[in-house]
Order: structure tokens, then sequence, then C-alpha cells
């Protein structure tokens, strides 16, 4: 009896050990961070498999990776460059900022506005499911590390958007992060506000730790948010203020970038708490 025993116990010793080994290798497994799919020195092609007209000049582009569970390997805040052709036929890149995250595995979305004489603009205009995109990456001077700053302030307009919800995601998804982010977003009309659905559902799921001040300048005749030019007193009143532990974000059309460094100079902000995608 005490021999069996003996060996019981022995038995179970080694299943124990063996699951522990097993459950260790499962973690390591799922831990080790999976290798994007881009490369930074030469451009990768992908297959187009969902193409979503959200307005009659915006439109959604899903993009597959190799397998359900690659990723591209984009850093928070980086973006990729895109090659096509224009109407007439000659090559043209453009950089562009997805607004899906490695947690979004197996593809990849680009928000696209396209304008009547955008050269990279006519390609995206012409490309058909199953048609393939060439993208080389990461590009972008932008680094991020969870938690270097207490809050950060986005000073938006128009497919400027892109970076800031990007990032404005991955700082709110990730628990371990506790960063506030506050958003200015400006555009002509209500229409052309990109990815609003995703931006006021950061605002229900995260409330108190993002916040957005849409404004524009033809509003509709209902409208609670600003109305013009952002202005020096917006910032005041929708941005943190100056300070060491917070930064501001700014991506724009060139006018509103500059205009936003000048607002943002008087008001006391340094130009290390500034930066420009």
């Amino acid at each position: 009896m005490d021999f069996l025993q003996s060996n019981n116990a022995h038995f179970i010793g080694i299943a124990v050990a063996v699951a522990a080994v097993g459950i260790g290798a499962a973690y390591l497994f799922l831990s080790k961070k999976s290798k994007g799919c881009l490369d930074p020195e030469n451009f990768r092609d992908f297959k187009l498999v969902e193409k979503r007209q959200l307005s009659h000049n915006v439109a959604k582009f899903r993009f597959a990776l190799p397998s359900q569970t690659s990723v591209l390997g984009l850093p928070i805040g980086q973006h990729i460059s895109c090659r096509g052709k224009d109407s007439v036929g000659e090559e043209v890149v453009k950089p562009y900022t997805p607004t899906t995250l490695d947690s979004d595995v197996g593809y990849f979305e680009l928000v696209i506005k396209m304008y009547p004489q955008g050269r990279m603009s006519h390609h995206f205009r012409e490309m058909k499911v199953g048609d393939y995109l060439s993208v080389k990456g990461p590009k972008g001077r932008f680094k991020y590390q969870t938690g270097q700053v207490r809050a950060f302030g986005m000073l938006a307009g128009g497919s400027g958007i892109t970076p800031m919800f990007q990032v404005a995601r991955a700082i709110l998804e990730n628990p371990n992060d506790k960063t506030n982010v506050h958003l200015i977003y400006a555009n002509v009309t209500f229409e052309d506000i990109l990815v609003k659905e995703e931006l006021d559902g950061l605002v229900k799921n995260y409330p108190g730790r993002f916040q957005v001040y849409y404004v524009l300048n033809q509003p509709p005749e209902v409208w609670n948010g600003g109305v013009g030019f952002v202005s020096k007193e917006m910032i005041q009143t929708h941005l943190p203020s100056p300070a060491t532990d917070i930064q501001i974000l700014r991506c724009g059309p060139p006018p509103m970038n500059k205009a936003m460094a000048a607002h943002l100079d008087e008001l006391g902000y340094t130009k290390e708490m500034q930066f420009q995608f």
C-alpha cells in the first residue's frame, strides 16, 4: 500500500511538472511579441479585402496581413509610406497613418479622404477589392513610452486626426497607461469629421480620460461645438495648461499648423512641450 501511494505521488509529481512546463512554454509563446510585417527599406504588397465608403469623398480601406495572427508592427504615432500611380500613370508616394493598432491582428485599416486633384487620392479612388497596395515603413519621429507625460493635448485638422486617433487608442486601451487625452478637432463642415463615431466611442468608454471638442468653420444650424478657426481661448479652455509633464501634438493642413504653433508659443508652451506630426 505504501508502495502504491509512493508511486502515485511520483506520477502526480511528474504530471504537475509537465503541466507547469507546458503552461510556461505557452506563456512564453503567447507573450513573445509577433514580428511585424513592415520593411523600412522595401515596399511590400498588401491585399485590399474591404472598401467601405463613409461619405462622398472618404472611405475606409482594410488590407489583409499574411496570416490571421500577423501584426503590422507599427510603433505608436508613426506612419507608413504608400505607393501608387496618379491619373497620368506616374508613381507617387505619400505617408498615411493607419487607424488600427497591433492589437488588431490579421489586418490594418486606412481612413482616406480623397481630394479631386490629389495624386494619391486618385490611386485610392480607383482601388478595388483584390487589388494590392505597396507599403513601406515604419516612418516618423514620434516616440512614446507608457506614462511619459501626465496628459496630451491634441490639435487636429481634417485628415490630421489619424495619428491622434491612433495615439489616443493606444493610450486608452492600455490598462497600465493612466495618461489623459484632450483633443480639439477642426473641420470645415460636419460631414468632414473623420472617425467621429469612433472618437465619440472613446469619450463614452473612457469618461474623464478622453475629451474631444469639435470645431467647424461652417457648422449646421444646431451645433454645440466651436465655430470658426481654433483660437487661443479654445486652447486655454480645452487643452492642458503649460507644464513640464504635458505635451501638445499638432497635425493638420500647413496653415493650421503654423497658426497653432503661434498660438501655443503665445500661451507659454515651450518647444519641448510641442510636437508636430
